[in-house]
């Protein structure tokens, strides 16, 4: 983690901490953490979101909220700086959960959503190229991520991506799929999720890990529960924020880094890029 990066994880942390203390929603708190992290170009969302092997930036967001279990995605949008925005206006102004595409960027741009530059794509799309390509780039992962509690006990999770840096056109992974990589029940906890993405859908991590809440063990106990099956059962790798009703969290992850933080509004934030 630099500490460009660092800076800006704490300023997204308070960002968020501040909506929640003048009476703000845990779901527009979520929003406004992750529409920071997405400006700034430095993570693998929104402005800083890899390309697919085709040299196209496509994007996958998801937001849920644990009072009514309302949610909302987008996967492959382009075009824009804030998929997380898309996601939200997707769950509040239709009676659906996911758009996907070039429809999903054109919802976004009936809303007027900022708008990016998109990067000139490779105009011949050529499967031998790609799939060298594919076998050759690094495997580096990087989704954004942020679950809040607001006064009136409600929890909400979401999560902004742009994937692998070596993905075939279209892939899509867990992010924008509610109860892998994310889920909020008021019943239970948020979650959101980071991380090989392949193995987070085989499990339905998010969702897996609020089932487990629900039987009253602890976060902590309950992510490593999950995370020791994921490893042994498909070999992933993840990361996961997690945060009950009752306000006990936890931040834990089986890859060698991940960048995160939390603040209770006291002292400074804690920003860090590992955690045990």
């Amino acid at each position: 983690m630099t500490s460009s990066q660092a800076a800006c994880l704490r300023a997204a942390l308070q960002v968020g901490y501040h909506l929640l203390d003048r009476g703000g929603s845990a779901l527009i708190a979520v929003e406004h953490t992750i529409r920071v992290l997405e400006r700034s170009g430095l993570f693998n969302a929104g402005r800083g979101a890899y390309l697919q092997l085709d040299g196209v930036r496509r994007m996958d967001a998801s937001i849920m909220e644990g009072d009514s279990l309302r949610a909302g995605a987008v996967a492959s949008i382009e075009g824009v700086v804030h998929p997380i925005s898309a996601a939200r206006y997707v769950m509040e102004v239709t009676e659906h959960v996911l758009l996907v595409g070039p429809m999903a960027t054109k919802f976004a741009q009936h809303f007027k959503l900022e708008p990016q530059k998109r990067p000139a794509p490779q105009l011949v799309l050529s499967y031998d190229l790609v799939l060298k390509r594919m076998r050759t780039t690094r495997n580096r992962h990087g989704t954004v991520g942020a679950v809040a509690l607001d006064q009136s006990g409600t929890v909400a999770a979401g999560a902004s991506t742009g994937g692998i840096d070596r993905m075939l056109p279209g892939r899509v992974g867990d992010t924008p799929i509610i109860g892998c990589g994310v889920y909020a029940d008021n019943e239970t906890g948020a979650v959101s999720m980071t991380g090989w993405g392949e193995s987070i859908m085989r499990l339905a991590v998010a969702k897996e890990i609020c089932d487990r809440l629900r039987r009253g063990s602890t976060p902590g106990q309950v992510v490593r529960v999950v995370f020791q099956r994921l490893v042994k059962k498909v070999h992933g790798s993840a990361g996961a924020l997690v945060l009950t009703p009752q306000g006990r969290f936890t931040i834990v992850h089986v890859t060698p880094h991940m960048a995160a933080g939390w603040w209770d509004g006291k002292g400074e934030p804690t920003v860090k890029d590992r955690f045990q």
